[in-house]
């Protein structure tokens, strides 16, 4: 980035005082008395005519799925790695943002490019790839393949299911030992697609599946405050509990933000597929802990209970993932606080964490952290900040656009 973290703090902070002092009124779904302040809708659409902007100089010489930035240029895989679904995701927000049918051409081109992984039982993360792209696409265009696509990837998907400990297992090959009983918390995003395929087949064993792995990571994810790790193991032949870890965070016994963001999102996304007011519950913790350690800037650090928290580096990402989880709760629950926070965060986002700065920037957003323990990715841009900040600026200025596209509806 070319300015330094200490003059983007000095400048959050000024835009923090301000959303205090004026704070947010939900509106439309989301349980308030009033329309969103207009200032707050004004930085929305800049943010967003500024995605739009950037998409529109850098997408067409994407041919790759860009999984992280390196000196603020995107670095590809060929096969998507995780994350493949976020780029012709983004692309869609922006189609549904603009109307531009150009983005509506790269999208459908990139989501193509991820067939091949609609096999892959190695990894738990098809939700990740196939909803965002494959789902979307036939939602917007009605094609069958895309259909019929999406639900071959959750078949696979539910290939890792362990019926003893009841949980769909993270990573690793179905045949490799290692990592055979873990699960973790990003998990909880991956099951909407089980939720499509039951819908789409009338087949309900995706959907027994996602609910069964949703109330055993109920049972052992939250801890009394709300707080989560990141990853909890299992004995994988006999399903016994054997007690949290954590890769991504600063050790077991802390809250890995992004993780928290996915909890959130995640068990709110459960409850509207199922109407089970349980996991409505378990959001609710998960958000009531996450609002009360945010600190005042509203963009969190990479873990809640890091030994340099509040003053540790940000992940803008688990912001924008909190942000679209909150906006869901406060029109699941009625509570405009979620809806008031979950402006602030994007505001905050918008105005401190986008890449105006640099004429050089391939991506949206930046102030991201992938992997803080590894030293991998810290104050970069990563590609699912980028679709989930639009997702939520969406989901504030457009509601029944992004709808359409990744369906709000509760049962």
């Amino acid at each position: 980035m070319s300015v330094s973290r200490r003059a983007v703090l000095a400048v959050t902070a000024g835009v923090t005082a301000t959303a205090v002092a004026a704070p947010a009124r939900a509106a439309g779904t989301g349980g308030g008395t009033g329309p969103d302040p207009a200032p707050t809708v004004r930085a929305l659409r800049t943010a967003a005519d500024y995605a739009v902007a950037k998409l529109r100089a850098v997408a067409p010489g994407v041919t790759g799925f860009p999984v992280g930035t390196r000196s603020e240029k995107w670095t590809f895989s060929g096969n998507g790695d995780w994350v493949g679904g976020f780029w012709p995701g983004t692309l869609w927000m922006a189609y549904l943002y603009s109307g531009d049918e150009t983005f509506r051409t790269l999208a459908l081109d990139s989501a193509r490019g991820l067939a091949p992984r609609r096999h892959d039982t190695t990894t738990h993360d098809l939700g990740f790839l196939f909803y965002p792209s494959w789902v979307t696409a036939w939602r917007l265009t009605g094609e069958e393949s895309w259909r019929a696509g999406a639900v071959e990837a959750a078949d696979s998907l539910i290939r890792r299911y362990n019926p003893r400990g009841r949980f769909l297992r993270a990573w690793g090959a179905l045949d490799d030992p290692h990592n055979a009983g873990r699960t973790i918390m990003d998990t909880l995003m991956n099951l909407d697609l089980l939720d499509f395929a039951s819908r789409q087949t009338g087949d309900e064993k995706y959907r027994r599946i996602a609910v069964e792995h949703a109330r055993t990571a109920q049972r052992v994810f939250p801890r009394a405050d709300g707080s989560t790790p990141h990853v909890y193991d299992f004995d994988p032949g006999t399903g016994a509990p054997i007690g949290p870890d954590t890769v991504q965070g600063y050790s077991p016994a802390s809250c890995w933000s992004r993780g928290q963001a996915w909890g959130i999102y995640g068990f709110t996304t459960v409850y509207r597929r199922t109407g089970e007011r349980e996991f409505l519950a378990t959001a609710r913790q998960l958000a009531d802990y996450a609002v009360g350690v945010l600190t005042p800037d509203h963009v969190p650090v990479w873990d809640y209970r890091a030994p340099q928290q509040p003053h540790d580096v940000k992940d803008a990402s688990a912001g924008a993932v909190m942000a679209c989880g909150l906006l869901d709760l406060a029109a699941a629950t009625g509570v405009s606080r979620y809806r008031e926070v979950a402006l602030r965060i994007l505001t905050a986002l918008s105005e401190t964490c986008l890449t105006t700065e640099s004429d050089r920037a391939e991506a949206i957003v930046a102030r991201c952290t992938r992997n803080r323990p590894a030293e991998d990715g810290i104050e970069i841009s990563l590609p699912y900040a980028d679709y989930y900040l639009l997702e939520g600026i969406l989901r504030v200025l457009r509601p029944r656009d992004v709808d359409r596209a990744v369906d709000l509806s509760t049962v």
